[in-house]
């Protein structure tokens, strides 16, 4: 991209203020940041986000903090002195945006809560990330990703039948709420452009959970009651041939499902050693034939990818234009040069622990460039630049840093 051609990152001159914690919310500043935002990473004076505190650590820095708070500025507080609610008030008056992710309620006891905030500052887009959301029974319940992943539905339909389902291994939930956040941040500011005012976003790990089923919930509905997806191990027995194989040196998935695709997947298959007329077997040509055939075909495929080496199966597969892929170790993905083309490993240089390497945000657009390289800040680093930015004096400044209104570590 030349020069000539860079525009303003999308968000920027909006100031967001981010009090969240640990995932679902930190996730969402660090997204608005990276599309130009100012964002102010708020946090308790002593131990700050809890996610300071999660692994993995080099020396005494959290991967997970760094992570998911690049490309912010770090005010810590205390709300309880009268100063530090004055300071508090100022700086949300002063924003755009306010991300939170406590219980409903608990922030309301603090004069944080969306009602207060809006009195002052109508324009506000107040986003409020918790399990089960603000209303409904369950909108006093804690919870976490996880618990989120169990009530869905979408832990029940993976793994072996007959076994507990798996940890999924990825925060699903956090994250697939926090994009959702995004965008709702974003169309409600574009509509304060028309209405003048912003608005209380109410978003729910359980509910974008449930959101995501793009097939188990029509197909109970729609079937009136009568299909509940269940577990099915390795492969999909509405979708075949598409699954997870073993082969001699690692796993590959392969997606044959599309009739096209197994046409010529069944043709290879007989032409390398599988069964005659395994290719020209017209009852397969459907997907509901297949579906129908789905033992008879896992009798012929696993074999088949057994036999034979990953690197060999892709070239093979690749050659007649049949996704597949090796299912690969993370040492692998960042080696990758799809991944590396695309930068999706940002490069910052950290004050303390030197060149550090993180996953980047898949946001790539023509106009400029929202790779961050602003490392997450340490606890109350930016203190005294924002309370100047709220109109406080040096000498006030310094009274709150000693008196520890301000906390830094």
């Amino acid at each position: 991209m030349s020069a000539s051609s860079q525009q303003a990152l999308p968000l920027a001159g909006m100031r967001v203020i981010d009090y969240s914690h640990f995932l679902a919310g930190p996730y969402v500043g660090r997204c608005l940041a990276a599309l130009g935002a100012e964002v102010i990473k708020v946090e308790r004076p002593g131990s700050g986000d809890a996610g300071r505190q999660h692994a993995w650590f080099v020396g005494d820095h959290s991967g997970y903090f760094l992570q998911q708070n690049m490309g912010k500025k770090g005010l810590s507080v205390n709300t309880k002195d009268p100063r530090g609610r004055a300071l508090m008030k100022k700086l949300v008056d002063s924003a755009d945006v306010f991300v939170e992710n406590y219980r409903p309620g608990a922030l309301d006891k603090l004069g944080l809560g969306y009602a207060e905030l809006a009195e002052t500052n109508p324009g506000l887009v107040y986003c409020s990330i918790s399990a089960y959301g603000h209303t409904g029974p369950d909108s006093h319940r804690a919870g976490f990703g996880l618990i989120a992943e169990a009530k869905s539905g979408i832990m029940q339909m993976v793994g072996n039948p007959g076994e507990a389902p798996p940890l999924l291994r990825i925060s699903l939930g956090d994250m697939y709420t926090g994009i959702h956040a995004v965008a709702a941040i974003n169309a409600a500011l574009l509509g304060r452009v028309k209405s003048g005012r912003g608005q209380h976003i109410d978003m729910a790990l359980y509910d974008t959970l449930v959101s995501m089923h793009e097939y188990a919930v029509q197909c109970y509905t729609l079937s009136g009651g009568k299909e509940v997806p269940v577990q099915t191990g390795h492969d999909m027995p509405n979708s075949t041939l598409y699954g997870v194989f073993r082969a001699q040196d690692g796993d590959v998935v392969i997606a044959a499902q599309v009739d096209d695709a197994w046409k010529r997947f069944a043709a290879l298959v007989e032409q390398t050693g599988g069964p005659a007329g395994f290719g020209t077997d017209t009852l397969l040509h459907t997907s509901a034939g297949r579906n129908a055939q789905r033992a008879g075909i896992l009798e012929v495929v696993k074999p088949w990818v057994s036999a034979r080496p990953v690197a060999e199966l892709l070239k093979m597969l690749d050659g007649i234009d049949v996704p597949a892929a090796k299912v690969q170790r993370i040492d692998e993905v960042l080696a990758d040069p799809q991944i590396q083309a695309r930068g999706m490993v940002v490069e910052q240089d950290h004050p303390v622990l030197g060149k550090i390497r993180l996953p980047n945000l898949p946001f790539h657009m023509s106009g400029c460039d929202t790779s961050i390289t602003q490392v997450a800040p340490e606890l109350g680093e930016h203190n005294a630049e924002i309370a100047a930015s709220l109109g406080f004096d040096a000498a006030q400044i310094a009274d709150m840093q000693a008196d520890g209104v301000l906390y830094s570590a």
